[in-house]
């Protein structure tokens, strides 16, 4: 008798998952679990996603700006932001020993020198999907100092400060200029 009052009851609670997975949740959230729970995401995805976006927005796209004129100087773009210069250090240079109570090491009071080396215009081509125009460069040099703290907490606990810590990241930005007319374009 037992048996078969187990046996509906594991067939009834059965039945219920099968229909309550089937259907259409009323919230379309990407980052949702089965059931709408939340599924948590470790930091550590969430900053590499952040950061990929960021730079799939911000860097990898190639902005075809008007023609140059004849008059007028031919300058860059804006120079690298500070967070694109602390995103090249962090790749470039990742900070080691991420252990916490036992080695963090730590970037403080940040302070960049950004300078132009070059900025130079190559002579007009044609690029497939764009037409005919003209690649602008532009090179700089970003100095970063800062002061490096590392805390070690075993087996006796230190810390042990560089105030004069410095790197040297160089960044380059291009972009396209269009040459002639809009309406010319076509002939191309």
């Amino acid at each position: 008798m037992f048996k078969k009052l187990g046996a509906v009851g594991v067939c009834v609670v059965m039945a219920l998952l099968l229909f309550s997975a089937t259907g259409r949740d009323t919230i379309d959230v990407p980052d949702m679990g089965i059931h709408g729970y939340p599924i948590p995401v470790s930091p550590y995805f969430e900053d590499d996603e952040e950061g990929e976006t960021c730079e799939r927005e911000r860097c990898r796209r190639v902005p075809v700006l008007g023609p140059v004129t004849a008059d007028g100087p031919v300058k860059a773009l804006d120079p690298p932001s500070e967070e694109e210069v602390l995103r090249a250090l962090e790749k470039a240079y990742p900070i080691e020993g991420g252990l916490p109570l036992l080695h963090e090491v730590e970037r403080e009071d940040v302070r960049i020198d950004i300078e132009p080396i070059a900025d130079y215009v190559d002579p007009p081509r044609v690029y497939p999907l764009i037409g005919p125009a003209q690649q602008h460069h532009a090179h700089y040099k970003c100095t970063i100092h800062y002061t490096e703290v590392t805390r070690c907490g075993w087996p006796l606990p230190y810390a042990h400060t560089d105030e004069n810590a410095k790197e040297v990241i160089y960044i380059d930005h291009t972009h396209l200029h269009m040459i002639g007319d809009a309406d010319d374009r076509h002939m191309w």
